[in-house]
């Protein structure tokens, strides 16, 4: 049996309307501390990305 790791990225906006990107892939328990970390820092349009090894997102708009 396989093991799959699943990794997790962020797009969000910062609270001066800064579209934003991670620059990391996290796994799920730190993926779940960075949300909490952007809510904290008042962004907005937090949206977690599943990506696969070596992808990132990027910011749009």
């Amino acid at each position: 049996m396989a093991i799959t790791m699943q990794s997790y990225s962020f797009t969000w906006t910062d609270p001066d309307g800064t579209k934003r990107a991670s620059a990391v892939a996290y796994d799920r328990a730190s993926a779940d501390r960075r949300r909490a970390e952007l809510e904290k820092a008042g962004a907005t349009d937090i949206d977690e990305v599943p990506v696969k090894p070596g992808e990132l997102p990027t910011a749009t708009g």
